[in-house]
């Protein structure tokens, strides 16, 4: 029995001996199998791979390092073949110190780490990620990478187009910011050009008073009637000054300067509009015009609104050329929520002008189109079309709305709606007192005129030596610098700005403060004040006299120049 039980276990034993080396036969199959299987993803993967293991090298500890492992696409990607077994610092030297600090990071923290580095050998990006290889104490590190030059280039080369791109729509948005000026000044001119022949034949009438009050004038002198005198010289200065007001609302819409909108009431502009309208639309049309005494206050460009007013009022007149009645109307209005969404405008309240003629008015087709860009109902060159268009936008670049309301046959009415606004106009400043100075306190004071026009020169001087000031009077600038150069220091310069000789007044009294810094200066000139600034400012210790003015306002303003 004992034989009999020994052997069978001999058997046994065999048996499980040849299944286990069977199992070990499959199990190296399956491994060798797999092997070859992660080998081959291994190199055939599109990412680069290696593993990096660092030693310490005559640089320091940790100081180089050595690829131990290395798939295909890392000779691809980065450009070096045969990497396994290479050192870094004998690779690429110039570089090894970035490469070390970078990966020994990882090393030391066990922190993963994402970058994008461009290869100078090769000029491609590589997008890498790397870890540690556990544990620490292997001192490898795995790097992961791919080529991303392609996505790198797209990128760049979007950007540069996105800045091309937004260079194009600055000087898209700057060429149709020059070109609406350009269309605000050419409807600006129109208005100017429709305002001649009403102000030719007003000033036609100014001159007419003027000239036949001096010959009166002459007339009385020679009979000796000196007490006729003054009612002849009041008559020929009102007129004079009347003239001096319409040169001065032309300059005004004529100027290309940038406006700035602020707090107006509309009642009061209009009211100084009231003369030059009467004087555009002729004596055959009856202006008049009906304000609350609590009209609200807008905030609004002045001038813009003026001009706007002026063109609507123009495009009146011409609806009636045999003569009729234009009212201007002023009102405050509350929009309530339905109402102000059919005006596309916000809720709440607003100022009211509107202008109302009973001239030859629209039909519906015509009335839908009258704010359209140069459409216009007048014949070819008798109107660009600008008028309405430009009030339109005008007005809706301040918060408001324009409405045309017009029956065929019976007349039109334009309503500006103008948002209210809450801070209170300016008071204009109350004038001083006009004093003259001592003439015991100019007697020392020097004055260098430059004035080309010979009669003005004439009395400017005549007066300012009146009051005791020395005076030295030139043509133009040159002569003034010449005479500057060997003569005494002046105590004010006094000089127009449109001059001859090649030198204009800024320019002159620039080269003065050369040789006199704190000279004073006083510009007179037959432009609006802009035309003194330089660089949209005044110089300093500079004030403006536009002409025609006062000969007691001159020696006013030169007296407070040469106080201060």
């Amino acid at each position: 029995m004992p034989s009999r039980d020994l052997l069978s276990l001999r058997q046994q034993v065999e048996a499980l001996q040849q299944q286990n080396a069977l199992l070990q036969a499959r199990l190296a199959s399956h491994q060798q199998h797999d092997q070859n299987f992660y080998r081959s993803l291994f190199d055939t993967m599109d990412e680069g791979f290696c593993i990096i293991e660092f030693f310490d090298g005559p640089h320091g500890p940790l100081s180089d390092y050595v690829h131990v492992l290395a798939n295909a696409a890392y000779a691809k990607h980065a450009g070096i073949p045969n990497v396994v077994g290479q050192k870094l610092r004998e690779m690429v030297p110039d570089e090894a110190d970035d490469w070390v600090a970078r990966y020994g990071a990882v090393l030391r923290t066990g922190e993963p780490l994402h970058f994008e580095q461009e290869l100078v050998a090769t000029g491609h990006v590589l997008s890498v990620t790397t870890f540690r290889v556990e544990p620490a104490e292997k001192r490898q590190v795995a790097v992961l990478f791919k080529d991303v030059t392609e996505r790198r280039r797209a990128e760049l080369a979007l950007q540069r187009l996105n800045e091309e791109l937004e260079e194009r729509v600055n000087a898209a948005v700057a060429e149709r910011a020059k070109a609406e000026e350009a269309l605000r000044q050419a409807q600006k001119m129109e208005a100017v050009g429709q305002l001649t022949g009403g102000i030719a034949h007003d000033f036609n009438n100014l001159l007419g008073g003027i000239l036949g009050a001096q010959e009166l004038m002459r007339q009385r002198l020679g009979q000796s009637r000196f007490d006729s005198l003054e009612p002849l010289l009041e008559l020929s200065s009102g007129s004079a000054q009347r003239a001096s007001s319409l040169v001065h609302r032309l300059l005004a819409f004529s100027r290309q300067q940038t406006l700035q909108p602020c707090s107006t009431q509309v009642a009061t502009l209009v009211c100084g509009m009231e003369e030059l309208l009467r004087r555009t639309i002729g004596p055959a049309i009856t202006l008049a015009s009906h304000f609350p005494r609590q009209l609200w206050p807008t905030f609004i460009d002045p001038p813009q609104l003026e001009s706007a007013l002026l063109n609507v009022c123009i495009n009146a007149r011409d609806a009636m050329p045999a003569g009729g009645v234009i009212d201007i109307h002023g009102d405050n209005l509350l929009l309530d929520d339905e109402q102000a969404r059919a005006l596309e405008l916000p809720a709440g309240e607003y100022v009211r002008l509107s202008i109302i003629d009973n001239g030859n008015g629209m039909s519906t087709e015509v009335a839908e189109r009258a704010v359209d860009p140069f459409f216009t109902t007048k014949p070819m060159g008798q109107g660009t079309g600008l008028g309405l268009s430009m009030t339109y936008g005008f007005v809706r670049q301040s918060g408001g709305q324009l409405r045309v309301l017009s029956t065929l046959g019976k007349g039109t009415r334009i309503e500006l709606l103008l948002p209210r606004h809450h801070e209170h106009p300016e008071a204009p400043a109350p004038m001083p007192p006009r004093t003259l100075p001592d003439k015991s306190s100019t007697a020392t004071q020097r004055i260098l005129l430059v004035e080309d026009q010979a009669a003005l020169r004439v009395v400017v001087c005549e007066v300012l030596e009146e009051l005791g000031y020395l005076v030295n009077a030139f043509e133009n600038g040159p002569a003034a610098l010449a005479h500057l150069q060997h003569g005494e220091r002046p105590d004010l310069l006094l000089s127009d700005i449109g001059l001859p000789g090649g030198l204009n007044g800024r320019q002159l009294a620039e080269r003065c403060r050369e040789r006199h810094p704190d000279l004073k200066v006083l510009f007179i000139t037959g432009y609006d004040e802009s035309a003194a600034l330089s660089d949209g400012q005044l110089l300093q210790g500079t004030q403006v006299l536009t002409k025609p003015f006062e000969l007691q306002v001159l020696a006013e303003r030169v007296g407070m120049l040469l106080e201060d």
